[in-house]
Order: C-alpha cells, then sequence, then structure tokens
C-alpha cells in the first residue's frame, strides 16, 4: 500500500450535515457533523480505489511515469 493524498471540498447541506467531494476521483459523501463527512469521504475514497486496483490487475505491464501539468488555480482551489 502507498499513502496518497487527496482534495476534498465540505460545503454544509441546505438539509443540514454536510456534502464532500473529492477534487480528483469522481467521489462524494455526506455526514451529519464536518468529522463524520471526512471519515465517510475517506472511506469512500479507500473503496473506490481498491475496486480500481483489482480492475487493473493484470493490465499495463508497462512504466508508469508521472507527469506534471499547469492548471488553472480555479480547477485546483
Amino acid at each position: 500500500m502507498v499513502a496518497r493524498r487527496f482534495t476534498v471540498v465540505l460545503e454544509a447541506a441546505e438539509e443540514g450535515g454536510f456534502v464532500v467531494k473529492c477534487l480528483e476521483l469522481p467521489v462524494a459523501s455526506q455526514g451529519e457533523s464536518r468529522g463524520e463527512a471526512l471519515a465517510a469521504v475517506k472511506e469512500a475514497i479507500e473503496g473506490y480505489l481498491t475496486v480500481k486496483a483489482e480492475l487493473l490487475k493484470g493490465r499495463g505491464k508497462g512504466e508508469r511515469v508521472e507527469v506534471i501539468v499547469e492548471a488553472p488555480s480555479a480547477v485546483v482551489a
């Protein structure tokens, strides 16, 4: 396993509680409190990555290369 950092946006929900969305992955969750919402999205991200790893198992025998791109600040803020 390797540790990864992801950025999430935490918003108060109109009906109460919080909605949290991951900017780098198609993952979102919710919770009654800020802490509950953050714990829920962490669990959702871990689940997403576990499924993704299983789907990719045996594929991509080539070299993995990380690339860095410049993005508008509004995209990463």
